[in-house]
C-alpha cells in the first residue's frame, strides 16, 4: 500500500504543478453555466427548474476534458510501462490514478457547482443536496472515465473517441444525479435516487479499475 499511496501523491503533485487540466475543467464548467442564462433568457422559474440538469451536464463535460491525462502522459514518457512491470498490480495502478483524478478534478467541480447555482436561480434548500450528490456521483465519473482513457491511450488525438466511449457510461450517473437534486424539493425526497447514485459510484470504484487494467494490458502488448 505504500507504493499505492506514493503513486497517488505523485499524481496529485503533477496535477497541481501543471495546473492546466484542472484550470481547463473549471473554466469550461464556469463558461458553460454562465452562458445558459444568456441563451435561455431571464425566466428565473425556468432556470430554477432546469438548474440541476444544466449543472450536472456541464460538470460531466468539464470532467471529460481532463480524462486523457489519467494515463496519456505516463504512456508517452514510458512510466506506464515501468508501472505495468512493477510490483504494484495494474488494477491498483488504475485505482490510484483514478483516485488522483477525482481528488484534483471531481472534488473541485463538485465544490464549484453550488457557486454556479446562483447564476441559475437554484433553490437555496437544494445547495447542500447538490454538493452531496456531486461528491457522491463524481467518483463514478473518474473511475468510469479511466476505462475510456485506458482504451484510447494509444490513439493520437483521441479526444473524440474518448468522448464516444465514456459518455454512454455516464448516462446512469447523470440521470440519478439530476433526479436526486430535483426530487429533494418534492414530497418523496431524494432517498431512492441518492442511494442508486451511491451504488453506481461504488460499482464504478470496484469494477472500473479492473476494466481499465484489462484495457491497459491490451494497449501495452
Amino acid at each position: 500500500m505504500n507504493s499505492f499511496w506514493a503513486l497517488v501523491r505523485r499524481d496529485l503533485r503533477l496535477a497541481v504543478r501543471e495546473g492546466g487540466a484542472i484550470g481547463t475543467a473549471l473554466g469550461f464548467f464556469l463558461i458553460v453555466v454562465s452562458l445558459m442564462p444568456l441563451g435561455l433568457g431571464p425566466d428565473l422559474n425556468l432556470l430554477a427548474r432546469i438548474a440541476a440538469g444544466i449543472l450536472w451536464i456541464a460538470l460531466l463535460l468539464a470532467a471529460l476534458l481532463s480524462l486523457n491525462r489519467i494515463f496519456e502522459a505516463d504512456y508517452e514518457d514510458g512510466t506506464l510501462d515501468v508501472l505495468a512491470t512493477g510490483t504494484l498490480p495494474l488494477e491498483l495502478v488504475a485505482t490510484a490514478k483514478s483516485l488522483a483524478h477525482w481528488l484534483t478534478t471531481g472534488i473541485p467541480l463538485a465544490l464549484l457547482a453550488p457557486v454556479l447555482g446562483i447564476l441559475l436561480n437554484l433553490d437555496l434548500a437544494s445547495y447542500p443536496i447538490l454538493v452531496g450528490t456531486t461528491l457522491v456521483g463524481t467518483p463514478a465519473v473518474s473511475f468510469l472515465g479511466a476505462i475510456g482513457a485506458a482504451l484510447t491511450v494509444k490513439a493520437r488525438r483521441g479526444g473524440l473517441l474518448l468522448a464516444l466511449v465514456v459518455l454512454p457510461l455516464y448516462v446512469p450517473t447523470l440521470i440519478f444525479g439530476i433526479s436526486a437534486v430535483s426530487a429533494a424539493a418534492g414530497p418523496a425526497g431524494m432517498g431512492a435516487a441518492f442511494l442508486i447514485l451511491a451504488a453506481i459510484s461504488l460499482a464504478a470504484v470496484v469494477l472500473g479499475p479492473i476494466a481499465a487494467a484489462a484495457a491497459l494490458r491490451i494497449q501495452l502488448q
